[in-house]
C-alpha cells in the first residue's frame, strides 16, 4: 500500500496538544473538572467547545451561568458520526478558531458516543481516540474526553487509560500509567476483525487498469443494497485505495466486496512489505504538498476504515453504511 511509514509528528517547542481522559462516576465529578476547565479557558480568551450529551450540556450550562453563552455546545450524537469525519470536523474547528486574528488556543470537551456500537465500531472509535495524539500533536488544543462509568462498559473505560496520555482529576491531571503510544505500541496494530457476511461476495484480482474495479464495485454495491451518494463514495474510496496498491505494492491486488450487517465492506489487499501504519489517513496532509491527500479523503468518505500490514501483505478494509 505504501513504501514509507508515517513518522510520529514531533511536539512543537512551544507546546502542542494536551489530551486528558476524564473518568467520572457522578454529575459532581463531571462538573468538578469541566467547569474550571471552561471557566479558565474563557478567562484566557481560549475558544471553548463542549461536545457531550444533552444532560451534560444542561448541567454545564447551568453551572457556568452567564459565561455559558461564550461556550459552543454540540450534542455528541450529532458530532461523533464516523471517526474520519469527526477528526476532520475537529481540525476545521481548530483551524477556524486559531487562524489569523483568532484565539491562541482551543479547549474541547469531547465525549465520544459508545452506545449502539458493534465490536468493529467500538474498536475503531478506540483507535480514533488514540490517533488524536498524532493527528493533533502540533495543534494548540487542550482536549478533555469524558467517560461515564455509570453507563459505559468496563472495556471502554479501561481503554480510556490506553488512549489518553493524562487523566483529568478535578482541577488537576496526572499521567496515565496505562497509556499506549499510537506510534510505538504494537497493541494498536491488528488485523481486521472477523465479519459475518451476507449474500453474494464479489472477489476479483486487479492490475493497473482499475476501470473494471470501479464498474464491479458499483454493480456489487447496488445489488447488496447500497445506492446513490453512498455508492459513489464507496467507488471513489475503493479506487483511491486500489490506486495506492498498484503504485506502492506489487502492481495489483485482490478485492473483496460483501454485505456485513448494516454496512457494505470492501477489502483491498496487496502484497509487499514495509506497508503503512494503522493510522494511515488520520494525519491531515499538508495543503501545499503535491500528494498525500488521498487516504485522508478516503477516511472522510468511509464510515469506518481498518488498516493492517504484516510481513507480506497490506489490507485496507472500507466500511460504508447502508443508511
Amino acid at each position: 500500500m505504501s513504501d514509507t511509514r508515517t513518522a510520529h509528528p514531533p511536539s512543537p517547542p512551544g507546546g502542542g496538544l494536551v489530551h486528558h481522559g476524564l473518568i467520572y462516576g457522578s454529575d459532581r465529578e463531571f462538573l468538578a473538572t469541566t467547569v474550571p476547565f471552561c471557566a479558565e479557558g474563557l478567562e484566557r480568551d481560549d475558544a471553548v467547545l463542549a461536545v457531550t450529551t444533552p444532560a451534560n450540556i444542561d448541567l454545564l450550562s447551568e453551572a457556568l451561568g452567564a459565561a455559558s453563552r461564550r461556550v459552543e455546545f454540540v450534542d455528541a450524537a450529532d458530532w461523533y458520526e464516523a471517526p474520519g469525519r469527526t477528526l476532520g470536523a475537529y481540525h476545521r474547528y481548530v483551524d477556524r478558531r486559531t487562524g489569523p486574528g483568532g484565539h491562541r488556543r482551543v479547549r474541547v470537551i469531547g465525549e465520544p458516543v459508545w452506545h449502539g456500537r458493534d465490536p468493529v465500531e467500538t474498536a475503531e472509535w478506540t483507535r480514533y481516540e488514540s490517533a488524536i495524539n498524532l493527528a493533533f500533536a502540533r495543534c494548540p488544543a487542550w482536549i478533555v474526553c469524558p467517560y461515564d462509568t455509570r453507563v459505559l462498559p468496563r472495556g471502554v473505560v479501561a481503554d480510556a487509560r490506553r488512549t489518553h496520555p493524562r487523566l483529568a482529576v478535578a482541577r488537576h491531571g496526572r499521567s496515565s500509567a496505562g497509556y499506549a503510544d499510537p506510534a510505538a505500541d504494537d497493541g494498536w496494530r491488528r488485523p481486521p476483525l472477523p465479519l459475518a457476511s451476507e449474500g453474494e461476495e464479489l472477489v476479483m484480482r486487479f492490475g493497473a487498469d482499475l476501470s473494471a474495479v470501479r464498474t464491479q464495485v458499483a454493480k456489487a454495491a447496488a445489488e447488496l443494497g447500497l445506492s446513490g451518494e453512498r455508492a459513489q463514495r464507496l467507488v471513489f474510496a475503493v479506487n483511491e485505495v486500489a490506486t495506492n496498491a498498484v503504485q506502492h505494492g506489487d502492481g495489483g491486488g485482490r478485492l473483496a466486496v460483501r454485505r456485513a450487517g448494516r454496512r457494505i465492506v470492501c477489502d483491498v489487499t496487496s502484497e509487499g512489505s514495509g506497508g503503512p501504519e494503522w493510522y494511515l489517513g488520520y494525519l491531515p496532509p499538508d495543503p501545499g504538498a503535491p500528494n498525500g491527500h488521498g487516504m485522508w479523503v478516503v477516511r472522510q468518505l468511509c464510515d469506518l476504515l481498518e488498516v493492517h500490514c504484516d510481513e507480506a501483505t497490506t489490507t485496507v478494509r472500507l466500511h460504508v453504511g447502508l443508511a
